[in-house]
């Protein structure tokens, strides 16, 4: 099986069919490295593809340096002694911090703004993208009616057994809570929010009622999906992707009808699935959620003033071990991670290593509000959406660990990587700002 899979892939690279090939990193990613435990495979296959785009450059498939480099070089200098801190405790955390988080996001980035190069393929990048969504969105539906994952591994439902994952399950009800491939529902949850928007940009921008429709049928799976979470900080983030897409919508009848049709889309919802939206407002109450999730902060925050410059160590491990000395009363349990990828970066790797995060991260958002400015229509409108699932993330993150989730920041990266590539507005930009699509 894995020799035809490689010998797929190969093909696949020598077509130079380079969206797909991308899709299919991301679910090696997703399934093998993240959920089967298998770390490094997606990495190493981005690094082959870099290499492989790079001997065969041309005209038709032009090769970009990566933008930000300085900002990318201080990243990967500043968390390589955090990476072999925390790496030294636990195996796990060391194939998996660095080669996803850090490296895996600059590889990740720069063959997103390779792979979309013209406008149609910054489409077809966002449905491919959508298609694997809506893909995950339906494993998720599944899960949640018959209570079991399809392609699911014996190794990680042991883990889930030895566990306390009483997390996952609604209190005082049988009702669980759904992760999917991401396992933790809180994950799950982040990504449906962040790539809700991706076909929500093609339902905006087509004209073909077919598209559009099936542009809406994804949608809708993401969002009943979702619900199957109950993620509060999913939600939350969604809300404020909504309003970052009016604003980068690009037409100003979006600005309008978007407001109008999220509140009749949050009426639908209420009306045919009560018992769920009162499951959701309950979570959302719970005693300790926000409580807990306040006392996290407090003790991540502990743990940065008392190693402001280079952290404890990238690692769930080392965090665990070394935060317990600083742990707040009211955070009743030990947990791994601040639930927080800001105050992880500082907690972890230190304020220095958190200030060039968040650089870079605006440093790329900007990259793809230049390219937005440089188009009208349906580019702008893709490309406004690819923003706010970006800005979702990014919201999401306060309340989860987003951007440093080891199969979440690939995803994220390559979306970032494509809608602020370089390429686009070099290659028909100047066109594109005379048409209307």
């Amino acid at each position: 099986m894995a020799a035809v899979m490689a010998l797929v892939f190969t093909i696949l690279v020598i077509l130079r069919l380079d969206i797909l090939t991308a899709m299919i990193v991301v679910v090696i990613h997703l399934y093998a490295d993240w959920y089967l435990g298998l770390h490094l495979i997606a990495p190493l296959l981005a690094i082959m593809l870099l290499i492989a785009y790079y001997l065969t450059r041309s005209t038709r498939h032009p090769w970009v340096q990566l933008r930000c480099f300085w900002l990318w070089g201080l990243f990967l200098g500043f968390t390589i002694y955090p990476a072999i801190r925390g790496g030294l405790v636990m195996t796990y955390d060391a194939a998996s911090f660095y080669p996803s988080d850090i490296m895996g996001a600059l590889l990740m980035y720069w063959i997103g703004s390779l792979i979309v190069y013209d406008k149609w393929r910054l489409r077809f990048f966002f449905f491919l993208f959508s298609c694997l969504a809506s893909l995950l969105a339906l494993h998720t539906l599944y899960q949640n009616f018959t209570g079991t994952i399809l392609f699911a591994s014996s190794k990680v439902a042991v883990f889930l057994s030895q566990s306390d994952v009483a997390y996952y399950q609604m209190s005082g009800t049988n009702v669980q809570r759904t992760g999917s491939f991401f396992i933790d529902p809180n994950w799950n949850g982040a990504f449906l929010a962040m790539a809700f928007f991706l076909p929500t940009g093609l339902f905006i921008s087509e004209t073909n009622c077919w598209r559009k429709l099936c542009a809406l049928l994804m949608m809708t799976v993401i969002l009943l999906a979702l619900m199957c979470t109950y993620s509060t900080g999913a939600w939350v983030a969604f809300l404020f992707g909504i309003g970052v897409l009016c604003l980068f919508s690009g037409k100003m009848l979006y600005c309008i009808a978007l407001p109008i049709a999220s509140f009749c889309v949050a009426v639908l919802l209420a009306t045919l699935f009560p018992s769920q939206i009162a499951l959701q407002m309950r979570h959302i109450s719970a005693n300790n959620e926000l409580s807990l999730r306040i006392a996290t902060w407090q003790t991540a925050l502990r743990v940065i003033r008392a190693h402001p410059w280079d952290g404890v160590g990238l690692g769930h491990q080392i965090y665990l071990i070394q935060s317990n000395i600083y742990r707040v009363p009211a955070q009743f349990v030990m947990l791994s991670h601040p639930h927080d990828s800001y105050l992880e970066w500082a907690a972890m790797a230190g304020i220095p290593v958190a200030g060039i995060f968040i650089s870079l991260l605006i440093a790329t958002l900007w990259l793809a509000y230049r390219n937005w400015r440089c188009f009208r229509g349906a580019s702008r409108t893709l490309i406004g959406s690819g923003i706010a699932a970006m800005v979702t993330l990014s919201i999401n993150s306060i309340s989860i660990n987003g951007w440093t989730h080891f199969a979440l920041a690939m995803m994220a990266w390559l979306i970032l990587g494509a809608i602020s590539s370089p390429l686009l507005c070099t290659k028909d930009g100047s066109t594109d700002t005379q048409e209307s699509e």
